[in-house]
C-alpha cells in the first residue's frame, strides 16, 4: 500500500493494491474512494449484515464518521482512498449522513488515474499530489450524475474481457456479448463504466502485466505477450502514458518494495 499524508495530516491518500483483504474502515475518518479495476466479495455497510457486491472501475462512494464498513474479498482490486479528519471533511466536502456512491464517474476516474501516477513516482511531488487530491474532492462535490445505464448491464462483457483480455477483441464481438448494435454498446459502456472499452481493456492489461511483473521472474517481453499487449514496445507506452514510468523501472520499483 502506498500512501501519503498531505494537508498538515489532516488528509491520508492512500493506493489499495489488487490482494485479498479483510478490513474495517476507521470511523474517526471521513473517506472519499473510487474503484480502479473490477472488485468482487463481501460487505457490510453500517451494518452486520454481510452482502455480495460486484463493484465495477469508475465507482466513487463517499462515507461519512460513524458509518462502519466491513469489506472482504478474496482476490481485491486496486482501489484509491482519501481519508479525512472529520473537520477537514465538514469543510470540504458536501454533508452526508449514510455511504453514498455513483457509477461511471469518468472525470473523477481520470482523475484518479492522475493521483495513482504521482504516487507511484519515486519521489513524491507534494504540491502535485494536493492538488490533484483536491481535484478530486471537487468531483464529489460537483453534482452528481449517476449513469443512466447501471454497470450490471455489463457483467457480461467485462467476464469476457476479462478472461479474454490476451485476445485481440473486436467492438462487434463486445457489442454482441452486450447484445445491441455497436454505437449503442459504446454509448452505454462509457457512460456506465467511466472508459471506453478500448480504454478499460487498456487498464485490464495494464494491471495484468503489473501483476506478473510483480511476482514472477518472467522477461519483460514474455509478460507484455502473456499481458495481451502485442509486443514489449507496446506495453511499455502504456506503462509510460499511465504509470508515469517504464516496465523496467516499475520492476525495480517493485523489487525495492520486497
Amino acid at each position: 500500500m502506498l500512501s501519503q499524508r498531505l494537508l498538515g495530516d489532516t488528509l491520508c491518500l492512500q493506493l489499495l493494491p489488487r490482494a485479498a483483504y479483510s478490513a474495517s474502515d476507521p470511523v474517526r475518518w471521513h473517506s472519499l474512494g473510487i474503484t480502479l479495476e473490477r472488485q468482487q466479495g463481501v460487505h457490510a455497510i453500517d451494518s452486520d449484515r454481510r452482502v455480495d457486491f460486484d463493484t465495477f472501475a469508475g465507482v466513487l462512494a463517499q462515507t461519512p464518521v460513524g458509518v462502519d464498513v466491513f469489506s472482504e474479498s478474496a482476490k481485491g482490486g486496486e482501489y484509491l482512498v482519501l481519508r479525512l479528519e472529520a473537520a477537514q471533511a465538514q469543510r470540504l466536502l458536501p454533508a452526508i449522513d449514510r455511504r453514498v456512491q455513483f457509477t461511471g464517474q469518468r472525470q473523477a476516474l481520470q482523475q484518479a488515474m492522475q493521483l495513482r501516477r504521482l504516487l507511484l513516482a519515486p519521489q513524491a511531488d507534494r504540491l502535485a499530489l494536493e492538488e490533484g487530491t483536491m481535484g478530486l474532492i471537487a468531483q464529489a462535490g460537483a453534482p452528481r450524475v449517476q449513469a443512466k445505464v447501471e454497470a450490471k448491464a455489463f457483467t457480461q462483457v467485462l467476464d469476457r474481457i476479462g478472461d479474454e483480455h490476451q485476445q485481440p477483441l473486436s467492438l462487434e464481438q463486445l457489442a454482441s456479448t452486450y447484445g445491441h448494435n455497436e454505437l449503442r454498446f459504446l454509448r452505454d459502456f462509457t457512460q456506465a463504466i467511466g472508459l471506453t472499452p478500448h480504454a478499460y481493456l487498456v487498464q485490464i492489461r495494464l494491471q495484468a502485466a503489473r501483476h506478473l511483473i510483480e511476482r514472477t521472474t518472467k522477461d519483460l517481453a514474455d509478460i507484455a505477450l502473456e499481458a495481451g499487449f502485442a509486443h514489449q514496445s507496446h506495453m511499455g507506452s502504456a506503462f509510460r502514458q499511465h504509470l508515469g514510468m517504464t516496465p523496467g523501472q516499475y520492476r525495480r520499483q517493485a523489487d525495492a518494495y520486497r
